[in-house]
């Protein structure tokens, strides 16, 4: 672990509420390079989110795909679209790769 990375206590960590989502649809956001709009199904509900990853995701490419989301996060607008929580990827030099599963989880799970 680097210096500069600030710690947090186990409890603040159980605060994020990580689920698993299917991604129903993906289009991208006009006028945003970067920006794709997606439906996600989170088991109980629907929800609209906004990341930053048309750069190297085609949006046809996503429908079906299984990610994780920080599904407690408050929402945002970005680019004048709702966002309604956060999907995590790793930073590879700046390219963003989805964290996802191999296997069929089923949308809404927790994640621990």
């Amino acid at each position: 672990m680097e210096d500069s990375t600030k710690q947090i206590t186990i409890d603040q960590f159980f605060e994020t509420d990580l689920r698993v989502a299917r991604i129903i649809s993906a289009e991208p956001v006009p006028g945003a390079d970067r920006l794709l709009k997606l439906q996600v199904d989170l088991g109980s509900e629907q929800r609209q989110l906004v990341a930053g990853i048309a750069g190297v995701y085609e949006p046809d490419s996503l429908v079906g795909r299984r990610i994780l989301v920080v599904a407690n996060l408050q929402p945002a607008r970005i680019r004048g679209v709702e966002s309604q929580g956060m999907l995590l990827a790793a930073d590879l030099e700046g390219r963003p790769i989805l964290a996802g599963f191999d296997e069929e989880i089923p949308p809404g799970t927790r994640v621990r």
